[in-house]
């Protein structure tokens, strides 16, 4: 058995996100998100059942403060909820959302846990989407308006910061229709996706603007690195064409100053490119202080569906791929991590620190048994990648902290309370918290500052 230490201030947490777990839909001033609208449409989520109570973390705050520090963790990954704060998307501010989130601040740090703040993690104001939403480039200033109050308000409270998260979303719920708002415009998605970068841009600015107290700035994306099935010009080309327009995407112009001359003719030849000005990249490529990497696995791809593992890999098909899944049919590919970094590493020379900032797997064997909840698979996912994460740092890479995704079993997404991430479960009927093995077992991990391998 070998035992892989983590340097001294390696920073342990686990992330959320303010429409997964708060609930409170409509409770005191807040207006609705664009999710609070397409989980009210039938059709669009799991068994019809709405987001308006997720985990109602927003009355139960400070139980789940104290699940974190009976976990040990030294940061708590959250976003703020644009539409509780500001209503309207701008303008008029509601004190009430706004005194929602002093007091978690002031309770996380009563508590020795290092505030880490999203600004956007999807839930854009309705009526800002009823103004065009990410498809309209004043969303730019909106986003410089809404950070702006943000950084006035918690100067000094919350050292990390990132502006948004996974903005791959955009495409998802604009050009797929797969999330929120639930367009299907490949037109759409670009410029909302352009959209997202400026906005990005625009809000480190407003930052530095603000002269922040002992706080950093930065973004979170995520990384599914596509490999090609078989080494044929059509599979190579999929994986290509899946990397540039997913993480390269972002990575060109927030690093590069630039899109890349592939997607950008693609766009040209398919009527998608979006509206890019003469000074768009300078606003992009604000200097960052960190990069969040969110990583959950690698995706591989083929014209051979049966050799794809873009869907959930099940039953004789695990046999005919071979390779190494997990009973929720994910492959165990822990290495993405690794790759993810070695990547940032090679083709853009990061220098700023980097952490994960989501990592997790679901439906591990959910089912409580006298009391107890038995994830080991969940554990094995997660000492998976925490062993190549530490690799990565032998190796000399910058890796500041890892947040386990999520704390606790949440609304996550289209797929609702069908799809368990947490730590710790969540009955969605009386809203109990029960511990899993993983939450034991990150307990440990925490505690030793390193994971025991065999």
């Amino acid at each position: 058995m070998t035992f892989h230490l983590f340097p001294k201030d390696f920073v342990w947490g686990v992330a959320t996100s303010a429409y997964q777990i708060e609930g409170a839909w409509n409770a005191d001033g807040k207006g609705p998100s664009i999710w609070d609208t397409f989980t009210q449409a039938p059709g669009k989520v799991w068994n019809n059942i709405p987001g308006n109570v997720a985990c109602d973390h927003y009355h139960r705050y400070e139980e789940d403060i104290a699940h974190m520090k009976k976990l040990g963790i030294g940061s708590y990954r959250f976003s703020f909820s644009w539409s509780r704060i500001l209503p309207e998307g701008t303008g008029r501010i509601n004190d009430k959302g706004l005194d929602f989130y002093k007091r978690l601040v002031n309770a996380l740090l009563e508590n020795g846990i290092s505030p880490n703040a999203t600004i956007y993690h999807w839930d854009l104001p309705q009526s800002l989407e009823d103004r065009g939403g990410w498809t309209n480039r004043d969303i730019k200033d909106w986003f410089a308006e809404y950070a702006g109050l943000l950084f006035h308000e918690f100067n000094g409270l919350i050292p990390m910061w990132s502006t948004l998260n996974e903005p791959i979303a955009f495409s998802v719920g604009y050009g797929m229709g797969i999330f929120a708002p639930g367009r299907t415009s490949p037109k759409d998605a670009k410029a909302a996706m352009h959209h997202g970068l400026l906005a990005h841009g625009e809000g480190v600015q407003a930052f530095r603007a603000q002269n922040m107290e002992n706080s950093q700035i930065g973004i979170v994306i995520d990384i599914w690195k596509r490999h090609a099935a078989r080494d044929i010009p059509e599979d190579l080309e999929l994986a290509r064409n899946g990397n540039e327009n997913a993480h390269l995407f972002f990575l060109n112009p927030i690093f590069k100053r630039r899109y890349s001359d592939y997607i950008l003719e693609q766009m040209s030849l398919d009527g998608t490119l979006p509206d890019i000005r003469s000074n768009d990249m300078e606003i992009i490529s604000q200097p960052i202080d960190y990069y969040g990497l969110n990583v959950y696995n690698r995706v591989i791809v083929s014209t051979d569906p049966e050799l794809s593992t873009e869907k959930p890999v099940v039953g004789e098909r695990k046999k005919h791929l071979g390779g190494n899944f997990m009973d929720n049919g994910a492959e165990f590919y822990p290495k993405a991590v690794y790759d993810a970094i070695k990547m940032l590493k090679s083709e853009y020379d990061i220098s700023i620190p980097i952490y994960i900032t989501e990592n997790g797997t679901p439906n591990c064997s959910e089912e409580v048994q006298n009391g107890r909840i038995q994830d080991l698979e969940r554990i094995r996912y997660l000492k998976g990648f925490l062993h190549w994460t530490h690799k990565a740092i032998e190796e000399g890479a910058d890796i500041r902290g890892y947040y386990a995704w999520s704390l606790i079993d949440n609304y996550e997404w289209p797929a609702g309370f069908s799809s368990r991430f947490g730590l710790i479960h969540v009955n969605f009927e009386t809203q109990e918290r029960i511990w899993k093995d993983s939450a034991n077992w990150y307990q440990r991990v925490i505690a030793e500052n390193g994971i025991k391998m065999t």
